[in-house]
């Protein structure tokens, strides 16, 4: 939604390929055994699959409808997924990721339940107040990104709860039912 474009950033392409592939081959390279799901908006599966054929791009993948936000696509996907495992969700945009990064978080979330990989942030920031804003310290803060992975019974869990706009990814949705999230 925040791209404003016709053809989601997903399907822009980096080096002659869609982000979206890249992403997949990622994943794969990673544990060439692992189940990937692909939420993708029902009217462009059809668009998807012809993009597949195209590029013979053969990697095993399942496909489940999106849904109107993030929320809505991973609860719909949920039900694909191997009980038991653990399970992470990327964004479909970020195809530059480290496989240590991957593998970190996969380990923390064995280890704690759930896990997310952040940064720190550079820039100043600043916290809006009733009187304006005032300065904050910008190291009691990170930026996170993907990907959040967790074991599958957390995240179902918290795909329990009625949908909130206060979900801004899955980890706001699994610390909302009482489960810490491990930064990574």
């Amino acid at each position: 939604m925040r791209f404003s474009q016709e053809l989601p950033k997903q399907f822009f392409y980096l080096r002659e390929r869609p982000l979206l592939m890249h992403c997949i081959d990622l994943f794969r390279s990673y544990d060439r055994e692992m189940q990937i799901i692909v939420g993708i908006q029902e009217k462009l599966m059809s668009y998807w699959e012809s993009v597949c054929e195209q590029f013979r791009f053969d990697i095993p993948h399942i496909l489940s409808p999106g849904g109107e936000t993030r929320y809505h696509t991973v609860k719909k996907a949920l039900p694909k997924v191997n009980p038991g495992n653990l399970v992470a969700i990327h964004d479909a945009v970020r195809p530059l990721l480290y496989k240590s990064t991957i593998e970190a978080c996969f380990e923390a979330a064995e280890k704690f339940g759930a896990s997310l990989p952040c940064v720190g942030i550079h820039d100043s920031i600043r916290e809006i107040t009733p009187e304006g804003s005032r300065r904050v310290s910008r190291e009691d803060f990170r930026l996170v990104q993907t990907p959040q992975v967790f074991r599958y019974d957390i995240l179902t869990r918290g795909y329990e709860q009625e949908y909130s706009d206060d979900y801004t990814d899955d980890a706001s949705v699994v610390e909302s039912a009482g489960y810490p999230v491990t930064l990574v």
